[in-house]
């Protein structure tokens, strides 16, 4: 490549036009590099090798049946205890109720997370998916973090491969990546100290993509963490994929510095920085070679950072999500959804391929400039 400003970026521009794995000391440099020009287009030539112009998108609709949770992370403006102002707890038929009001033609995928609720039983969840899946047949089931699943373990005294067993046999499509936060024990027991362990949630994932339950996985950047513990979380995600192939996506998730105790404890509340968000998603892309799609959430990002990073090695944007509620309870001020023509219409503005697909990725139209 020409015109590279940083010298250090030479060998790793190499490294990248090889197909040649980065090192961890190459991911640093990343990180540290102002030519972010250069970043720029190394992300985008892995980006268009794997994927070409394709961005894809999902029709979907988030689900939190409760926001109690006894867990406490620091970071978290979603959670409540019972009887607190704005606390909510629905059972089974309730849930459907929800989404029946809600659901659009063509929906694909239902996207459940929420609280760790201390007192419904592990019944409860294999209901809900069974409920989910007869009452909006064809329509993919994508629920429970590692943090969830980890939960669930203890109130039913199970086994984690026995936990995630039952709920694919219940209905179970795929698993969603988030609890993951940050890895380093360091932060962890900052921000999350009674969630699960993050040995604990890289084998969950592991036992799930045994099990062949294909799942996502996420970072929480932009409050204590350094470079080099992002970059260790990446490390930890990659070996994992090297082992098993079950990552769809890994999507860095920026943090909502609103509503919560980490904000306050930090005296911090500016966002991160649009070229922040922008470089993560570069050196993700970089850096984790083996995970297929690099996610850039527009409901944190905002769509219109979400339509730049599709030169920053993004070839996916998340979905419609219809009625989003964690992250807006955080303080983002995006809208809580967007129609499938709005998210087609933002990536071909921004000169890529719309393609809706499923919660597996499987590809179930491309859409062209007249339909959005």
């Amino acid at each position: 490549m020409k015109g590279i400003r940083d010298p250090r970026l030479i060998p790793i521009a190499e490294k990248v036009e090889a197909g040649e794995r980065l090192s961890f000391e190459d991911g640093l440099v990343l990180y540290e590099t102002q030519d972010l020009p250069t970043l720029m287009r190394l992300a985008n030539r892995v980006r268009e090798r794997k994927h070409g112009h394709k961005t894809y998108f999902v029709h979907s609709i988030r689900v939190s049946q409760t926001n109690i949770c006894y867990v406490g992370c620091t970071f978290c403006a979603f959670q409540r205890r019972f009887g607190e102002e704005g606390a909510w707890d629905f059972d089974v038929e309730e849930v459907v109720a929800w989404v029946k009001e809600r659901y659009q033609p063509g929906l694909t995928e239902i996207h459940l997370t929420a609280g760790h609720h201390p007192k419904r039983p592990f019944s409860y969840y294999l209901d809900l998916v069974r409920a989910l899946k007869e009452n909006f047949p064809g329509v993919q089931v994508k629920a429970w973090t590692a943090a969830e699943i980890h939960h669930f373990s203890k109130i039913a005294r199970l086994p984690y491969r026995e936990v995630l067993q039952a709920l694919k046999e219940a209905g179970l499509d795929a698993m969603p990546g988030g609890g993951a936060e940050i890895f380093a024990e360091r932060v962890r027991k900052k921000i999350a100290r009674a969630k699960v362990s993050a040995e604990g949630w890289l084998e969950i994932h592991r036992i799930a993509h045994e099990l062949g339950i294909p799942t996502n996985a996420t970072m929480l950047y932009g409050h204590i963490e350094t470079l080099e513990e992002r970059l260790d979380h990446m490390d930890r995600l990659r070996r994992l994929q090297d082992e098993t192939g079950g990552f769809m996506s890994f999507i860095p998730l920026a943090f909502q510095p609103d509503g919560n105790q980490l904000a306050r404890e930090l005296g911090k509340r500016e966002f991160t920085t649009g070229l922040d968000d922008l470089r993560n998603l570069a050196v993700a892309r970089l850096y984790l070679d083996n995970i297929p799609h690099i996610k850039g959430y527009w409901a944190t990002l905002t769509p219109e950072l979400a339509q730049v990073s599709l030169d920053w090695g993004v070839t996916d944007i998340d979905g419609t999500l219809i009625e989003e509620r964690i992250v807006h309870m955080a303080g983002s001020p995006t809208p809580q959804g967007l129609t499938k023509r709005e998210l087609a219409r933002i990536i071909l503005k921004a000169g890529r391929l719309p393609v809706e697909r499923d919660a597996l990725y499987r590809e179930i139209r491309i859409w062209d400039r007249v339909e959005a």
